[in-house]
């Protein structure tokens, strides 16, 4: 079955980084378009980047641009989320997706990152 599962998140101050994990499994990772989302406490869930199968398309939110950085390693079935100049308003729980063809989502449990002083 597929299997997403988020790792990395934490306390951080503002200013500092993280580098999130999503390990991947149930599927073949190599072929699979991938996004990271994040939800905010009463806020929506939200798009943040997502990356092509080889890695070589990638897309940002305008919120995060020029901080974060999207990359995968297929090898590892693992993507990952490097998160510098963190803020407060970055503040979410954070999830790894996978969009089927079929119209099937599938997501991971999340991971908390909480970014204050």
């Amino acid at each position: 079955q597929v299997q997403l599962v988020e790792s990395g998140g934490g306390l951080v101050q503002p200013g500092g980084s993280l580098r999130l994990s999503c390990a991947a499994s149930g599927f073949t990772f190599s072929n699979q378009f991938m996004r990271w989302y994040r939800q905010a406490p009463g806020k929506e869930r939200e798009s943040v980047a997502h990356i092509s199968p080889a890695g070589s398309i990638r897309n940002y939110a305008d919120s995060v641009k020029g901080r974060f950085t999207i990359s995968r390693d297929n090898a590892k079935n693992t993507m990952y989320l490097q998160m510098n100049s963190l803020k407060p308003e970055d503040t979410a729980v954070y999830y790894c997706n996978a969009h089927f063809i079929t119209g099937t989502d599938y997501w991971g449990q999340g991971t908390q990152v909480t970014v204050s002083s």
